[in-house]
């Protein structure tokens, strides 16, 4: 079977971005990946990871090119995660941040489960939208429940008077 997803980029401008791509049920999520940054034009080259996500678009468990977690949490990989593992009719969508410096982040969404068409090479871009910009979507994030009176340092505690702290300076 084939699976038809869209790749939007996750901005605020007023023209959508995105490309639709068609890869294998049994193709793994760096084939995906791959998929994605040639479609955008991206070297492929920077770090990145897929989040499966609910319906809310909430992140949820990372799939990563690498385990950098030094052996502290098992780490699912992209090149060993197959994506009728986490994509189905049911669970239809995943986030997608390439290059975790600029975080240029994609809503990738199920749109299809098809037929493989005989003659066609997968992965394989069906339809281009809107052009990348030079620079990453600038995020804007909100506080929840952030009191604007909160003032981290409102005990008057002057660091720089060693003479009232309470430790010994030379203790080591």
């Amino acid at each position: 079977m084939i699976y038809k997803f869209r790749a939007l980029l996750d901005n605020d401008t007023e023209e959508d971005i995105f490309r639709d791509i068609e890869i294998r049920e049994t193709d793994s999520l760096e084939d995906l990946h791959n998929a994605i940054t040639q479609s955008f034009g991206f070297d492929g080259l920077e770090m990145a990871s897929f989040y499966i996500s609910n319906n809310d678009w909430d992140q949820g468990e990372e799939i990563s090119m690498f385990d950098v977690s030094e052996g502290a949490n098992a780490v699912r990989l992209m090149n060993e995660t197959i994506l009728n593992t986490v994509v189905s009719k049911t669970q239809t969508k995943l986030i997608y941040v390439y290059d975790f410096m600029n975080m240029w982040t994609f809503l990738i969404e199920l749109a299809e489960i098809a037929e493989e068409s005989e003659g066609t090479d997968y992965p394989n871009l069906m339809f281009v939208h809107g052009q990348i910009p030079d620079a990453a979507p600038q995020k804007e994030f909100e506080a929840e429940n952030f009191d604007d009176d909160y003032d981290e340092f409102e005990d008057e505690l002057d660091v720089d008077d060693y003479d009232n702290l309470d430790f010994d300076e030379n203790w080591n």
